[in-house]
């Protein structure tokens, strides 16, 4: 068990890694928009391949960013009934949902995309709009997302049995970026502001009477 808590281990640093720098890939189509705009306001022209390259900036920072969204727990959940049930209970789901409906998912969508993504490289399809890109690098973006995906599913299950082994953490507890100093410095802060609060209202003047 505790080799595949390494492999879990490695698979969300990976993930990570990556949505730490998926950010960067909305910023670029923020700002290729953003110029687009400019382009076609000031100079009256504007050209397919930028516009196409913004959505396809837009899907990888989606498709990469899945592994990463899973890790954080920041996917959308059903609680209403989940919430209500036992730890144990809880965890089981997720075990049910990662083994036999997340990692189907994920294979049935690699199985398919592969095959196209390598006809795609191989003809060096192009888009039918004037002066558009090549194909095939957006949707090579599916098998590497879902890949990501997939591998986070595995890590998110080996997290759940290793805790119902009694060889793990609980994989549903509170989650944080903060380190330990960030967290004394904001605990700091409210207590500042809790002692700020109490000298103004023991400082106001008494109503007459």
């Amino acid at each position: 068990m505790q080799g595949l808590l390494k492999l879990s281990r490695a698979i969300d640093w990976l993930n990570a890694q990556v949505g730490k720098y998926a950010i960067w890939l909305i910023l670029a189509a923020t700002v290729i928009s953003g110029l687009n705009a400019i382009v076609r306001k000031v100079f009256n022209t504007s050209s397919n391949a930028f516009l196409e390259v913004q959505w396809y900036l837009f899907a990888w920072s989606f498709l990469i960013a899945a592994g990463f969204t899973l890790l954080n727990r920041e996917h959308v959940r059903i609680d209403v009934l989940n919430s209500r049930l036992s730890k144990r209970k809880q965890v089981w789901i997720d075990i049910i949902g990662f083994a036999f409906f997340l990692t189907p998912l994920c294979i049935t969508v690699l199985w398919l995309s592969m095959p196209v993504v390598l006809q795609m490289y191989h003809s060096g399809e192009m888009s039918g709009n004037s002066g558009g890109l090549i194909r095939w690098p957006v949707w090579a973006a599916l098998p590497f997302g879902f890949t990501l995906l997939l591998l986070q599913g595995w890590s998110e299950l080996i997290k759940r049995i290793a805790f119902l082994r009694g060889e793990g953490p609980d994989p549903m507890g509170r989650l944080t970026d903060k380190t330990a100093e960030a967290e004394l410095i904001e605990a700091l802060r409210l207590q500042a502001e809790v002692e700020a609060a109490k000298a103004a209202t023991g400082a106001a003047p008494k109503p007459q009477h």
